[in-house]
C-alpha cells in the first residue's frame, strides 16, 4: 500500500494539544487566552524512553497503565486522581514524581498563545485564533525539524478529535497553510492524524499536560508555575519563534 513503507515517515512524530478555547465571541476574563502546544519527539527515543518511563509512573501509583493523564482533572482533582485529596503528603508525593517524569522525558516543544483579548482590539475582523496559532506553531516545528535535518520524509501531527465539523475546519485549515500558506511560501511534510478521545497515547497526554501551564505564564508571569519551569527547557527558542504571543503588546502585526 502506497504510504505505508516505513521510509515513507520521519523520524519525528508531533503530539498537540490545547489550552482554553478559541471562540472570540464571549472571553472567558480568567483564562482570556488560546494556547497551542506541538511537543515533538523523536521516535527511537519515544519508544525506548518516553513510553516506559510513563508507564512506570501510571504502575507506580495505579497499579496499571489504563489512566489518562488529564490536565483537568489533576488539578481539580477529581476521577482518577481522587485520591490526591487525601492527604498532603501523598499529593506531594505525587506531584514530585509527575515533575521529574516531565523533566526526563526527551522532547521538544513548539507553542503558540494567542490573546484573545488584545486581538479583538486590534482587528475589526480578527481571524480564527486556532489558525493563527496553528500556522505560528507548524512553522515553528519546520524550522526546528529543517535544524535536526528531519524534513525528508513526512511528518504525522495528531490531534484529538473534537467533533465532525470541527475536525473537518481544522483539517482544511491546516491543508491550507501546508500546502501554501505559511512564511516560507513552499509546502511543508507534515500530515495531520485525528485521535480519537478516549485512545490512551502517551504522546497526547504529554501535550494535554504542557498546554496549560504555557497559558497560565502568559496570563500572569509573575504567579509560581512550577510545571512552566520545568516545561521552559523544552522549549526551542530557534530565531525566536519557540514560544510565539500574538498579538504583541507594542504594535499590531499581521496574522498572516
Amino acid at each position: 500500500m502506497v504510504g505505508m513503507a516505513s521510509n515513507k515517515f520521519s523520524e519525528y512524530i508531533i503530539y498537540v494539544d490545547e489550552s482554553g478555547d478559541h471562540s472570540l465571541t464571549s472571553v472567558n476574563e480568567d483564562h482570556p487566552v488560546f494556547a497551542l502546544a506541538f511537543c515533538i519527539f523523536k521516535k527511537s527515543e519515544y519508544t525506548s524512553e518516553v513510553l516506559p518511563k510513563i508507564n512506570q509512573f501510571k504502575f507506580k501509583f495505579w497499579g496499571h497503565d489504563l489512566v489518562i493523564l488529564h490536565n483537568r482533572e489533576i488539578r481539580r482533582p477529581e476521577k482518577e486522581f481522587g485520591f490526591l485529596t487525601a492527604s498532603k503528603e501523598i499529593r506531594e508525593d505525587f506531584f514530585s514524581h509527575l515533575n521529574q517524569l516531565m523533566e526526563e522525558l526527551p522532547f521538544w516543544i513548539v507553542t503558540s498563545v494567542i490573546d484573545k483579548r488584545r486581538l479583538k482590539e486590534k482587528y475589526n475582523r480578527p481571524r480564527n485564533p486556532y489558525e493563527i496559532a496553528l500556522k505560528f506553531c507548524l512553522e515553528s516545528a519546520y524550522l526546528l525539524l529543517q535544524s535536526f535535518g528531519g524534513l525528508h520524509h513526512v511528518t504525522n501531527v495528531i490531534v484529538e478529535q473534537r467533533g465532525v465539523v470541527e475536525d473537518k475546519e481544522l483539517e482544511v485549515a491546516f491543508n491550507r497553510i501546508v500546502s501554501h500558506g505559511n512564511w516560507y511560501f513552499t509546502r511543508l511534510p507534515f500530515k495531520i492524524i485525528f485521535a480519537n478521545k478516549k485512545v490512551n497515547s502517551c504522546g497526547l497526554q504529554i501535550a494535554d499536560l504542557v498546554a496549560h501551564p504555557i497559558g497560565r505564564h502568559i496570563i500572569n508571569p509573575e504567579q509560581e508555575n512550577r510545571s512552566y519551569k520545568i516545561i521552559e527547557q523544552k522549549i526551542i527558542h530557534k530565531k525566536g519563534r519557540g514560544l510565539k504571543v500574538f498579538p504583541k503588546t507594542q504594535k499590531a502585526q499581521s496574522p498572516g
